[in-house]
């Protein structure tokens, strides 16, 4: 514990949904909900308007729509809330060399370390000079808690929303978590809280008060003891600014219960592929491949095989998972797939079985050439469709309408959900059925109207609002055929004006240090 609060946490305020709010005048100060925006889609964030309605994250999204009809709903952009994160991270960094990002809106920072505070006036003033920073190069708000410790910074920061500063000195700990519920402590779930409710426990006094001995046998050694220094404001977890990625995960959910067995199959090795993209982008690989299995009773399974050494090579996976899915009983019908991968590592040890395989399909390929066959005719067209997947061109069907993905990669704005993934299948305008489709939210560009965003979409149309974050007023709206071809899909605008290299625009620090280009993640 430190005598001088110099731990701060930053939370930004609702960001993706402020952050639409920001890149779409007509929404400002109006309920906006992002999320999934399929039949089982959930909130993702909802706008301090909409919160007023009873709208909150994770809740379904077809309870949202009933409780605020009348909100917009958008589905995910990414590419734009990475792009403005790193803004905001770059700002942190600026404070310190310790600054340890626990999702894209939210982080801890050691103002000690970067020599930014030293005693609680200085902390205060690093504070506000950091918000008043993000709110000029990002034109959105961020509420931040200073403490002397991790877990009270991150207590102060929730006091302070919607856009605010709270200070808590050290030694006046107890006194604030006091009359809090148990739930406001790290590690206190649903689960444990009504555990120590039934014990008579519903305050961190009561919990301070039972005495360590009663709460591990209560909850065990480790949580037991965790939990009684907690209560008692003691928490020494240093702020750390490199977080080992523990896993790296994708998962869809469905708007309908897949029944038929080769298309669970088909969407097994297409979430295997995804994820080894994702661990690639990482620079890393696994050990151990993970299969999820959500059933129509919402019953859930996991599965996990562990090979010989680390990989990250698609074949492997998607091979693994496809056996770990032999191994599932799925008649009655899937909601919800997903793949993972574990036990990562920053070298690969290759699956010796898997390149024999693949080098035999290599030269059955090339046998077939040279007799005219058709590559992988003796497999009923399998083995044709393996060697598109090693090219990187696998044939799959579209993702789901209300398809959800999620990477559990851990540090810097990795471990975050990356949402629904509804806006990569509708996002980029493809076509499907002939039919292009356009998502809710989406960022287009006219030939003649210039840059706008999808308002909605649907028998053939779409509409779209014509707007610039920097516009004065509400812009215009026009309805155009889905196939038009004067309309692209396009990347996000910069929230802020003026801003020539976004998104790393801010600091001429980062641009001079080749920090520029696309919003794209």
């Amino acid at each position: 514990m430190r005598s001088a609060p110099t731990i701060l946490h930053l939370d930004m305020d609702a960001f993706f949904a402020a952050a639409e709010q920001a890149a779409k005048p007509s929404l400002r100060g109006k309920p906006v909900v992002v999320g999934g925006l399929g039949p089982r889609g959930v909130v993702a964030t909802a706008s301090y308007e909409a919160r007023r309605f009873g709208v909150h994250s994770a809740m379904p999204m077809a309870q949202a729509r009933r409780l605020a009809p009348n909100a917009a709903y958008l589905v995910p952009r990414f590419s734009l809330y990475r792009a403005v994160s790193e803004q905001v991270m770059e700002l942190l960094r600026r404070l310190s060399p310790l600054v340890e990002p626990l999702s894209l809106d939210e982080a801890f920072v050691d103002l000690e370390a970067g020599g930014s505070a030293r005693d609680a006036a200085t902390a205060r003033e690093a504070g506000e000079r950091l918000r008043a920073d993000i709110r000029a190069a990002t034109g959105l708000t961020g509420s931040v808690g200073l403490a002397g410790s991790k877990m009270i910074a991150k207590i102060a920061s929730e006091e302070a929303k919607p856009d605010g500063l709270v200070l808590i000195e050290p030694g006046t700990e107890r006194e604030l978590l006091g009359p809090k519920s148990v739930r406001i402590l790290p590690g206190v779930g649903p689960a444990t809280g009504e555990h120590l409710r039934r014990a008579g426990m519903t305050t961190v006094a009561d919990l301070a008060g039972a005495g360590e001995d009663e709460l591990v046998r209560l909850l065990g050694k480790a949580h037991g003891e965790s939990l009684y220094r907690m209560a008692r404001g003691y928490d020494d977890r240093p702020v750390v600014a490199e977080r080992d990625a523990k896993s790296v995960s994708v998962e869809d959910t469905f708007d309908v219960d897949l029944h038929d067995r080769l298309r669970v199959r088909i969407e097994v090795e297409r979430l295997a592929e995804r994820c080894v993209q994702r661990l690639r982008g990482a620079g890393r690989s696994g050990r151990t491949v993970v299969l999820k299995v959500r059933r129509y009773d919402f019953s859930t399974l996991t599965r996990s095989e562990t090979l010989r050494g680390p990989t990250d090579d698609p074949v492997v996976v998607r091979e693994a998972a496809a056996r770990l899915l032999e191994a599932v009983d799925t008649t009655g019908g899937v909601r919800l797939l997903g793949v993972g991968v574990t036990g990562l590592a920053d070298y690969t040890q290759e699956d010796l079985f898997a390149q024999a395989a693949a080098e035999r399909a290599a030269a059955e390929a090339e046998a077939a050439e040279a007799s005219g066959a058709e590559p992988g005719g003796a497999h009923g067209g399998d083995g044709a469709e393996e060697e598109r997947s090693r090219g990187g061109a696998t044939v799959v069907p579209a993702v789901p309408a209300g398809a959800g993905a999620a990477v559990g990669t851990g540090a810097g704005g990795a471990g975050v959900p990356d949402g629904q993934a509804v806006a990569a299948a509708a996002g980029r305008g493809e076509p499907e059925g002939g039919e292009r489709r356009w998502a809710a939210g989406q960022d287009v560009r006219h030939a003649e109207y210039g840059a706008g965003w999808v308002q909605g979409s649907g028998l053939g149309r779409v509409t779209v609002r014509f707007e610039e974050p920097w516009s004065a007023a509400p812009g215009r709206v026009r309805t155009f055929r889905a196939d038009d071809p004067e309309l692209e899909p396009s990347d996000p605008l910069p929230l802020v004006a003026g801003q020539s290299s976004w998104p790393a625009s801010l600091p001429k620090s980062r641009s001079e240090d080749g920090g520029g280009g696309s919003a794209r993640p």
